[in-house]
Formats: structure tokens, C-alpha cells, sequence
């Protein structure tokens, strides 16, 4: 059977399973948690092939290479965490049958559009796919109906979709200039076919399309100015959902950006494109770490804090080859360390019942395995040894020496100690400090901390060293970024 088939289906029959199973059993979210390993498995599948020297196709429209490879692992590792410890599995997680059957429809149909947007070669097949992740993770944003979450959801739907409006114009763009250059082909729009004509490009009108392109995927990535559908999503939406947005689709949305990248820099030349990228990856860092500062609100707080990192990631793509791996390695760091931390955030929310920092006080003595996790995750997410970001940081900080950018670096780092300050210091109220009458002291359900935990190892392993065929995929991804 095709590697793709593995990666693609279980989304989908998880889906339709939720869909005709009423009313909602538990049986279902376990059957749900079990087609996610399959998934998962079918990603490393992927991940090997590509590490042999494969690469793996179906047809004219499904193809992985390295990156495509590394994002399929991370959105199939972060859905089956979805899956395993989102609504409708365990017996008391504060959501009704109604929610949780609405939950395993949608969010199983957006891990399918993000798995498909990073395995098509077809770059109008991915911006579809990428479009319909608005629509499916909107759904699931006001899972428990309320002003402030229908109102996220809404803002999100109108900023997305003017966003990737704009992503669409530059598609079109691109398409209608390789048109007139090669004449119509049914491959025209195939990232690949697109690659090799780089070259035969018009620079002027390529130009023009990459911007577009890159405001409109930099919207769904968060990148600011459009950044302000984010927090409010985010805060608002249910643990495992906000995990899968910020712990995938930003990824998602970057992966379209780095596959246009690709191909703008051999048209217009790599210090333009590059140019761009880092204007935007060096405003989302400063807003995101300047905004740690002010939050009252912890899931706010992990928002603002994955803005900061998709800037970084960005920063890291205008560097050159060594930018794009300490990018791509950071990106991978982001996608573990974000999604258990949202998650961990779900089960201080459902003890404390509130989201406000203010409000928390005390959480290493309430839940002593949960404080725990929650402290190791916030010093990786602010880039602390021995985790992995501290790695890929250091990994980019040596990269922008390298490509001769010091004041850029330089930036980069006071902006980083900014966030590491206002972080630490919101994290010091959370974990110390009285436990509020009315909260009991306990860990709950345990044995959903065990992936957690294993999120937290994964992040340790990385920050120790970079495994070789992590490395050998990341060093295949700079190859295709930045040859």
C-alpha cells in the first residue's frame, strides 16, 4: 500500500467514524487514537524512504521530499496527541458527547488538510488544502460557546481568508508568468515544474508574486502585522485543538513560504528574497517578545511566545544553507514544545477553571507532575539547556556570524533576553506561591502525562544532540532551500 495512503487515511476514516457513530462513544476517540499511531508510523515510513534516497510519489500529485517528510512527521506526531488527549477519550474533560463527536469530525479533517498541503507537489492543491484548514479548525475554536470564543473564531476566519486571498493572487501570479514563459502544461502548477523554470522567470513579476504570497502564508503563520487573529484563537479554543495551530499549522502555513522561497530566490536572486522574509521574522519576534511582557493570560502568553518563534524560524530562513537547518531544526523543537505545552495548559485550565495568570498560584503543590512539566516546557520554549531549542538558537545565532549579519544577531538576541524575562517572570507566579481556596490538590488522570513526559524527553534528547538521520533530512532541506 502507498505510504500515502497510510499518512492520509486514518484522518479521514476517523472522521467518518465520528460522523455515524451517535450517539458519541469513547470507543471512538480510542479507535481515533489508534488510526493516529498508524498515521504516525506511515510518516516515519515516509521519513525513511526519503533518508534511503527515495522520494516517494503517486502520480502527478503526491510527492515527498526531506521537507515534506519532516512535516508530515510533526503534523501526524501532533494530531495523535490531539487524539489521544482531546475530547472524547477520557471520562471527565469538561466536554459533552455533542462536543466531543464535533471535536473527532473537524479535528481529524484538519490534520488531513495539513498532512495534504505538505504532501502534494501541486502548489493550487496546497493552497485549497491550506485554505481549508480555516475552515475546519475555526469549527472547533468555540467548542464551549461563548462571546469572546465565537468572536476568535470569526476574527480568525476574516483575517485567514483575506490572507490566503492574497496568497491565492500571488499563486495566480506566478502561474500566469510561467504561462506566457512555457505555454500551458496540466504540471504548470507543480512545485517542482515551477522549480526547474526558476530560472526563465520574469525577476518583476516574481517579485511581485512573492510578496503576496508571503503576506498571505505569513497570515496563516502568524507572522506579524497580521499576527492578531492568533492570541485570540488560541486562547480560546480547546487544549488539544490550540496545540495542533500552534504546534502544525503555523508550520504548515511556513512550509508554503519556504516552498515559494525555493523558487523566488533563483528568479530575483537569494539577498531580496531573503530580504523580505527576514523583515517579517524580525517584526513577529520583536512583537512577540515585547508582548510577554503585558499578558494577564497564560494561553495568551504561549500565543504571543509562538509568534516570537515563527520569527525566528524566519530569521533563520534569510541566512543561507546553515539559516535553513538551524530554521528547520528550530521548527521541529517549536512543534513538540508548543503542543505539550498547550496541552499541559488544558489541564491547569480544567483544575484552576481559569486562564488568568493571577489566578494560578501554587501549581507545583496543586498538581506536582504537571507543575513539573509545565516549568521544564516554559525554560525550553525560552530557549534554556539542556533542551532543544537552546540548540537550534545557538545553531542560527552561529549561522547569522556566518553569513556576515551581526547587527541582525544582534537583535535577535536582545530581543530573545526580552522574552526570556517577562516568560520567567510570569512562570515564578504560576508555580509558587498559595494554592487558591476552591482548588484541589491532585494530579487527576496520570496517565495522560506519560506522552506529555515523552515530549519533554524528546525535547531533552535534541538539546543533547541532533540524531543523525534528523540531521541528514535537515542538511537535505538546506540543500533544497538554499542549494
Amino acid at each position: 500500500m502507498s505510504p500515502f495512503a497510510l499518512l492520509l487515511a486514518p484522518s479521514l476514516v476517523s472522521a467518518l467514524l465520528a460522523l455515524v457513530v451517535r450517539p458519541y462513544r469513547r470507543v471512538v476517540g480510542w479507535a481515533n487514537g489508534v488510526l493516529s499511531l498508524l498515521a504516525f508510523s506511515a510518516a516515519i515510513h515516509l521519513w525513511a524512504r526519503v533518508l534511503a534516497g527515495d522520494t516517494p510519489v503517486a502520480g502527478d500529485l503526491l510527492r515527498a521530499d526531506a521537507l515534506s517528510a519532516l512535516l508530515a512527521l510533526c503534523v501526524s506526531g501532533v494530531a495523535a496527541l490531539a487524539a489521544w488527549l482531546g475530547p472524547g477519550v477520557g471520562a471527565d474533560d469538561g466536554y459533552d458527547r455533542g462536543q466531543a463527536r464535533t471535536f473527532r469530525i473537524f479535528a481529524n479533517l484538519f490534520a488531513f488538510t495539513m498532512l495534504f498541503a505538505v504532501t502534494t507537489d501541486n502548489v493550487g492543491f496546497m493552497w485549497v488544502a491550506i485554505e481549508a484548514t480555516t475552515i475546519t479548525s475555526a469549527v472547533l475554536i468555540p467548542l464551549h460557546a461563548s462571546r469572546a470564543s465565537v468572536e476568535a473564531s470569526w476574527k480568525y476566519i476574516l483575517i485567514g481568508s483575506v490572507g490566503i486571498a492574497l496568497a491565492f493572487a500571488g499563486t495566480v501570479i506566478a502561474y500566469f508568468d510561467f504561462v506566457a514563459m512555457a505555454g500551458r502544461d496540466h504540471l504548470s502548477l507543480n512545485w517542482t515544474v515551477l522549480r526547474d523554470a526558476a530560472p526563465a522567470l520574469d525577476p518583476q513579476v516574481m517579485q511581485l508574486a512573492f510578496v503576496f504570497i508571503l503576506i498571505g502564508y505569513g497570515t496563516k503563520a502568524g507572522l506579524a502585522p497580521m499576527h492578531t487573529w492568533l492570541p485570540d484563537a488560541h486562547s480560546e479554543a480547546p487544549a488539544a485543538l490550540s496545540a495542533m495551530m500552534s504546534g502544525v499549522l503555523l508550520a504548515v502555513a511556513l512550509y508554503a513560504v519556504v516552498r515559494w522561497q525555493a523558487v523566488a530566490q533563483v528568479t530575483i536572486g537569494r539577498g531580496l528574497a531573503e530580504g523580505f522574509v527576514a523583515m517579517l521574522g524580525l517584526l513577529s519576534l520583536a512583537i512577540g517578545a515585547l508582548s510577554l511582557w503585558s499578558q494577564r493570560n497564560y494561553k495568551r502568553l504561549l500565543a504571543y511566545s509562538s509568534i516570537e518563534h515563527t520569527g525566528l524560524v524566519c530569521v533563520g530562513l534569510a541566512l543561507g544553507p546553515l539559516g535553513v537547518f538551524a530554521a528547520m531544526l528550530h521548527l521541529l523543537n517549536h512543534s513538540v514544545a508548543k503542543s505539550m505545552m498547550f496541552l499541559l495548559a488544558g489541564r491547569v485550565l480544567h483544575r484552576y477553571r481559569t486562564a488568568e495568570i493571577s489566578g494560578v498560584s501554587g501549581l507545583l503543590r496543586v498538581m506536582p507532575w504537571t507543575g513539573g512539566l509545565f516549568a521544564a516546557g516554559m525554560l525550553a520554549v525560552i530557549g534554556l539547556p539542556p533542551f532543544g531549542m537552546f540548540v537550534s538558537e545557538f545553531a542560527l545565532v552561529r549561522a547569522g556570524f556566518a553569513a556576515g549579519r551581526p547587527v541582525v544577531i544582534g537583535l535577535v538576541l536582545a530581543l530573545l533576553a526580552i522574552g526570556f524575562v517577562g516568560v520567567i517572570a510570569h512562570l515564578n507566579r504560576m508555580l509558587y506561591g498559595p494554592v487558591p481556596a476552591g482548588v484541589s490538590v491532585g494530579e487527576g488522570s496520570r496517565w495522560a502525562l506519560v506522552p506529555l513526559a515523552g515530549c519533554a524527553a524528546v525535547l531533552m534528547v535534541l538539546g543533547l544532540t541532533v540524531p543523525a538521520p534528523i540531521e541528514t533530512l535537515l542538511v537535505r532541506i538546506a540543500e533544497i532551500v538554499a542549494p
